[in-house]
């Protein structure tokens, strides 16, 4: 049997500061965590929800270079962003922290303490990369070279972005610092690291055998893990923006970013409220971590590690982590572009936050990769959305309205089909709370979905609009109930679309309900005035998504175009070979297509020396008439050749672009046909 607690801590992985928040953040943490928070929330559980962004680490300082501002004024910038997407989307966090917080400095500055002073940490002198130009230890991501597995250029020193390869520095071929392009040395560095191999037994027992019930996921990357050994990790590094180390001897040396960011849990919970300890340090206490897949060794082994080490902490009973959402086909890369970025989509789909929210939960990568693409979204908000729950709600509230004046009709005697109906809608809610509990959200999403199409079946069954001519009195119940329906519905579907639960519940002119109440016919009290009705959704038209799905058609080109890589010089020529070729400026006179070919024109050029012809295959790339009166570059000198019967003299200059697109050579100013290029 399952424990039961007191209270409950949700934490959600921090988002790093360093850019927005795109779908993928989106569908593997915070929708997942937004929904079981809102569900404990209804059931009256004692829960709290922290959050915060990750503001230190490499890729900040990173960036800060890049733009020639500080880091503070990244974090700052992107902080405000995302918090405020949150608040907008309706991720109701208790708190959204940060760790450039004075709190967590002191918190994690203690931790830190609290581990050294008590000497769980091990010192080890290593050599690591150094610029000798900068003065200054490199971070992995501050070393770029030629990656070993693919070829490319410009691979960090921790991953190639080009293969997805996890590399070191010491495997890129020629190496170069970043910060100044100068080939760094290795030298030798003091660190503090954790011993990780020393709680090895403990996570064996705590997650092998403790936990069983963890995602497939979860317990697999965890037991490949801890079956292949674990090695002390660094806490510190050298570097300027991050949490100083609190001892003597380690100026110019911080907090490593992983044992600082999980600390940021603890430093959030420390804001929101004086009664901290009890949700860290309670055995009644359950904590769930919600995280994306990459975030599961930290959470799972070394976190809990440094939880160990310090002592008094509670443990996690659940790590829930969803793998990754591709978009459209393709892996969301942010270096790319290729992301939805909710900021962006917030602008861009006012009103429509409970669509996303619907989309993400609905396609959400519970046990493994999946697709978001705008052609499903648009076909979950028109055919679930609108023509399901948005149908059946506006139903039984316009024929309220139509036929009793908005007052909710007497339930008279039930027919079997009312009570079958009744046992059916009653039935969904022992199925929605067990996914709900076990971080099934896909699954409860369509129970909840299932009050709506059990509702619309009633309705269509029933048909009130024919009885009402016939049998008034059996149509006030069918009303009584579709409303009951209706009432539920807000409650249901509170957890997944919280603002589409609160505009029912303000159309039928009553308070928020209690999950207990849940599956309840009489929520609504014969007698009781509604509101108005209004459409819950609006039907999405396709030249809305068409404008999404070319936003991402021209990133697509602008990534290609970035990735394409010049042709290898050709075969080394003498200055008097390129002084044999007579590159001519020319005018284009006349073009029209050769007959019974695809790719041919047929030109007249003024070359300024003579008119002559010249057949060239672009016909693919130009229509006659554009090319018309254009100067282009002309090799004139070329030995003529004949084309189906024509004899074309020379050749026109042309460039391919990373598309495969044409462009014509030109000179930048108009200028006499006839004039040299060389």
């Amino acid at each position: 049997m399952s424990k039961e607690f007191k209270r409950y801590l949700i934490t959600s992985a921090l988002p790093y500061a360093n850019g927005p928040v795109h779908i993928g953040h989106l569908a593997g943490v915070y929708i997942p965590s937004d929904i079981y928070t809102r569900y404990l929330r209804l059931r009256g559980r004692d829960v709290i929800s922290v959050c915060g962004s990750d503001e230190h680490g490499v890729p900040i300082t990173i960036k800060a270079k890049k733009e020639g501002i500080t880091p503070q004024q990244v974090v700052d910038r992107y902080h405000a962003i995302i918090k405020d997407s949150f608040e907008k989307l309706g991720i109701s966090f208790d708190i959204y922290s940060r760790t450039s917080s004075p709190v967590h400095a002191e918190t994690a500055s203690a931790f830190f303490r609290k581990l050294y002073d008590e000497g769980k940490f091990v010192e080890q002198t290593t050599e690591q990369f150094y610029d000798e130009e900068a003065k200054s230890f490199l971070a992995d991501r501050y070393i770029t070279g030629t990656c070993p597995k693919c070829g490319a250029d410009g691979a960090y020193g921790d991953q190639c972005e080009v293969c997805g390869s996890t590399l070191s520095p010491d495997e890129l071929v020629n190496p170069r610092s970043t910060l100044s392009g100068a080939t760094p040395v290795k030298r030798e560095t003091k660190h503090w690291y954790l011993p990780l191999d020393q709680y090895e037994q403990m996570l064996r027992e705590w997650i092998l055998e403790g936990h069983k019930e963890w995602k497939s996921n979860v317990y697999g990357q965890c037991k490949s893990w801890l079956d292949g050994g674990l090695l002390p990790r660094a806490v510190s590094r050298d570097l300027e923006w991050g949490i100083p180390v609190p001892v003597e001897g380690a100026e110019g040396k911080v907090l490593y970013v992983w044992f600082d960011a999980p600390i940021g849990y603890i430093s959030a919970t420390k804001e929101l409220t004086p009664d901290w300890e009890k949700y860290w340090k309670s055995e009644d206490t359950k904590l769930v971590h919600f995280i994306g897949k990459d975030n599961i060794v930290f959470h799972c082994i070394v976190f809990p590690s440094m939880l160990k080490a310090h002592g008094g902490y509670i443990l996690p009973e659940n790590v829930p982590s969803n793998e990754f959402l591709n978009l459209e086909g393709n892996k969301i890369s942010t270096s790319k572009n290729w992301a939805v970025w909710l900021h962006e989509y917030l602008v861009d789909f006012p009103g429509k936050e409970d669509v996303l929210r619907y989309a993400l939960c609905a396609t959400a990568p519970e046990t493994k990769d999946n697709d978001f693409t705008w052609k499903d979204y648009q076909a979950r908000n028109n055919n679930e959305l609108v023509a399901v729950l948005g149908n059946f709600v506006n139903r039984a509230l316009v024929l309220t309205q139509k036929y009793y004046d908005g007052v909710v009709p007497t339930c008279g005697e039930l027919t079997d089909y009312d009570r079958d109906t009744i046992a059916e809608l009653s039935s969904i809610k022992a199925s929605l709370e067990s996914n709900i509990e076990n971080y099934r959200f896909r699954e409860a999403l369509k129970d909840a979905m299932n009050f709506a199409r059990i509702g619309n079946k009633y309705l269509a069954d029933s048909e009130p609009w024919k009885l009402i001519k016939t049998d008034a009195e059996r149509v006030k119940t069918i009303l009584n109930i579709a409303l009951q329906i209706t009432a539920n519905i807000a409650i249901a579907i509170e957890p997944f679309m919280p603002f589409s639960a609160a505009k029912i519940l303000a159309m039928l002119e009553c308070e928020k309900f209690g999950w207990e109440r849940l599956g309840a016919m009489d929520l609504l009290a014969a007698g009781h005035r509604i509101g108005e009705p209004s459409l819950l959704f609006e039907k999405i038209e396709d030249d809305v998504i068409q404008k999404q799905l070319d936003r991402l058609t021209e990133i697509a080109k602008q990534n290609a175009a970035a990735e394409v890589k010049a042709e290898p010089q050709k075969a080394e020529c003498t200055f008097d070979e390129f002084q044999k070729m007579d590159i001519r400026v020319s005018t284009i006179l006349e073009a029209e297509k050769l007959p019974k070919t695809k790719k041919l024109l047929k030109l007249t050029i003024d070359t300024g020396i003579d008119k002559r012809t010249i057949v060239s295959g672009i016909a693919e790339h130009f229509s006659p008439e554009e090319l018309v009166g254009k100067q282009v570059l002309v090799l004139v000198n070329l030995a003529p050749r004949d084309f189906k019967g024509i004899t074309s003299q020379g050749m026109i200059l042309m460039a391919e672009d990373a598309t495969g697109a044409l462009r014509l050579l030109q000179p930048n100013e108009k200028t006499n046909n006839g004039a040299m290029v060389g």
